[in-house]
C-alpha cells in the first residue's frame, strides 16, 4: 500500500473531492493528484498540512506500507441496492482509515481478549453450521442472544458507532491484521443494529480468506441461525399471528420481518402467508419502522471508550492519547478519545 493511496483514502473518508482538499491546502489540484497517484512524494511540510486537514498525524500516513492487506480491499457492507455509490465509497474509506488507526494502536497496546473470532472455511462449513459452532465455542446459552455487542467486543471486535447520514447502509466490516473492525450506523433501531452486528460477524467468520460467490446470502443465513437458532426457535414460530410476532420480537430482540423470514426459511409458513404478513406490515407503515424497537435493550459499544480510558489512566494527556491512536487532538471522529474541547466539557459536567 502506498502513501498516495492512503492520502486518497483519508480524503474520501472526509467526504472531500480533490479540488476541495487542494483548495483547503492552498495547492493546485494537479499537485494533490500527483501525490495521490504516487507520481511525486509530498515534502514534509506538505505532508504535515495534508495530515492536519485529514485530522490524523503524519506518521499514520507514512506507516501505510506496513498495513496488512491493501486499503483497496472491499469492505463487507450491509446496504440496500439504492445506496448511492458516493455514500458507500465514503463509508468504505472511513472503515479503511479505522483499520489504519487500529493497526497503529495495537502496535502500541496488547489487547487481551476472553474470546476469539475464528475463521470457518465457507467451502467446508455452511453458514448455519458456522453460526452453531461459534455459539458453542463462545459457550452461549441456547436461547436469545443478550448483549451481542459485548460478546463481540469480548472477542476483540472493535465496533465503531458512526452517523452514516443515510438509512440505506446499516454496517460494514473488515479485518485489520488480526483485529476485526465493524462500523455500525448509530441511527438504526436496536433490532436492525443487532441483525447488522450478526450479519457482519458472519462476514468476519466466513469471508476472511476464501470468498464464495454470494457472500451477502451467506452472512444473512449466518445471522439468522446465530440470533434465532432453528432448534430452539422452531416450535415458537408455529401458528404465527401479528400478536405472536410482537411477543417474539420482545423475546428474541429481532424484527418481526426477520421472524417472518426465519419462519419461511424453516418451512413453517408458505409464500402466500409470508406475503400476507408483509402486506399487513406495509398497511401499518411497519416496513420502514416497526413498533417495539425502543423497548429492546440497546446495543451499546464500550471497547473503544475503554481503550481510551486505559490510555488516560496511564497518565497520557488527551492530546498524547489521541496521537497514540493516530488522530489529531481536535478530531471529533476519534472513537477512542474525545477531542480536547469535548474532554474538558465532559470533565466539567
Amino acid at each position: 500500500m502506498s502513501l498516495g493511496e492512503t492520502i486518497a483514502t483519508g480524503r474520501r473518508a472526509r467526504g472531500l473531492t480533490q479540488a476541495q482538499l487542494a483548495e483547503h491546502l492552498g495547492m493546485t489540484q494537479a499537485a494533490l493528484s500527483r501525490y495521490e497517484n504516487d507520481l511525486r512524494q509530498p515534502t514534509d511540510d506538505d505532508l504535515e498540512k495534508i495530515a492536519a486537514s485529514l485530522g490524523v498525524v503524519p506518521d499514520l500516513l507514512r506507516r501505510a506500507d506496513r498495513m496488512e492487506g491493501a486499503l483497496a480491499a472491499g469492505a463487507h457492507m450491509r446496504r440496500r441496492a439504492t445506496a448511492k455509490p458516493t455514500v458507500w465509497r465514503r463509508l468504505e474509506a472511513q472503515l479503511n482509515l479505522h483499520r489504519l488507526h487500529t493497526q497503529r494502536l495495537f502496535d502500541e497496546l496488547d489487547l487481551r481478549t476472553e474470546l476469539t473470532i475464528p475463521w470457518f472455511d465457507p467451502f467446508e462449513y455452511d453458514p448455519g453450521t458456522a453460526a452453531r459452532l461459534l455459539r458453542m465455542q463462545w459457550r452461549m446459552p441456547s436461547g436469545p442472544v443478550r448483549g451481542l455487542t459485548r460478546w463481540m467486543e469480548a472477542a476483540g471486535c472493535l465496533i465503531i458507532d458512526t452517523d452514516f447520514e443515510t438509512t440505506r447502509v446499516d454496517g460494514l466490516s473488515q479485518w485489520s491484521g488480526t483485529h476485526p473492525v465493524v462500523m455500525l450506523n448509530v441511527g438504526a433501531p436496536t433490532d436492525r443494529r443487532r441483525l447488522t452486528l450478526a450479519h457482519e460477524l458472519g462476514h468476519l467468520c466466513l469471508h476472511r480468506q476464501g470468498i464464495p460467490d454470494d457472500v451477502e446470502a451467506d452472512a444473512n443465513e449466518f445471522a439468522a441461525e446465530f440470533l434465532m437458532p432453528a432448534e430452539t426457535i422452531r416450535p415458537q414460530l408455529r401458528n404465527l399471528t401479528v400478536g405472536r410476532l410482537h411477543d417474539l420480537k420482545r423475546l428474541w430482540g429481532v424484527s418481526m420481518q426477520a421472524l417472518v423470514e426465519r419462519a419461511h426459511r424453516l418451512d413453517l409458513i408458505g409464500s402466500r402467508e409470508r406475503t400476507n404478513f408483509y402486506k399487513r406490515f406495509s398497511a401499518l407503515g411497519w416496513r420502514t419502522r416497526e413498533p417495539l424497537s425502543d423497548e429492546l435493550a440497546p446495543e451499546r459499544t464500550r471497547l473503544a471508550a475503554e481503550i481510551g480510558e486505559a490510555l488516560l489512566a496511564r497518565g497520557h494527556s488527551p492530546a498524547e492519547a489521541a496521537e497514540i491512536c493516530g488522530y489529531t487532538a481536535d478530531n471529533p471522529s476519534n472513537p477512542f478519545i474525545p477531542s480536547i474541547g469535548e474532554h474538558h466539557r465532559l470533565r466539567s459536567v
